[in-house]
């Protein structure tokens, strides 16, 4: 599939989310000869509400999709039945459905160098083996976790704009980190 794949369209809920997988993230992961789109809106509502518009209305035949949302504390499975069922209303039943659990800051609480080298930190990546940095998924609150750690020097787009290129593909301890990264893997193989 990955030689008739031309644009990889991700649908995010937020900017920082954008600013992360555009400028850190993907290029790390997508083969150069493919467009990446990486379309923020304005909350979980609002990508509900028009994610299925903008689906509806692509162009581009060899594009694949990809939608990423935050937990936020919410039934994971009723999350992915609802995005799935305005993919399929939209006649785009391929689309790639990844969670963030609960909140993109797990992903960098799973991998504390990046966030140590990202924002010029020293002493934060030492803290990757306590039990809450091993399994940051777990955590409800990783938002405020990273700005405890960081004692608040992380601020959502510009940590994001630091940190994502630092973030390794491999030694992430984040798992839904892991899960959307071999899923993009396996939409473009």
């Amino acid at each position: 599939m990955m030689n008739d794949v031309t644009e990889l369209v991700i649908f995010v809920e937020e900017k920082s989310a954008q600013v992360m997988l555009v400028e850190g993230l993907l290029p790390k992961l997508i083969p150069s000869h493919i467009q990446i789109r990486c379309i923020p809106f304005e909350g979980k509502q609002d990508l509900e509400k028009r994610v299925g518009l903008k689906l509806r209305a692509w162009l581009n035949p060899s594009a694949v999709f990809v939608i990423l949302r935050d937990k936020d504390g919410a039934d994971c499975m009723l999350v992915k039945s609802r995005l799935k069922e305005i993919c399929n209303a939209a006649g785009k039943p391929n689309v790639l459905i990844r969670i963030a659990c609960h909140e993109l800051e797990s992903w960098y609480l799973g991998d504390l160098q990046a966030v140590e080298t990202g924002l010029a930190i020293k002493g934060i990546a030492k803290n990757q083996s306590n039990h809450k940095y091993r399994t940051p998924d777990i955590l409800s609150n990783a938002q405020e976790e990273l700005k405890k750690l960081t004692k608040n020097q992380y601020q959502k787009v510009g940590g994001s704009r630091l940190i994502g290129p630092h973030l390794s593909l491999t030694d992430n301890t984040s798992h839904s980190f892991q899960v959307f990264v071999e899923g993009i893997r396996k939409i473009l193989s």
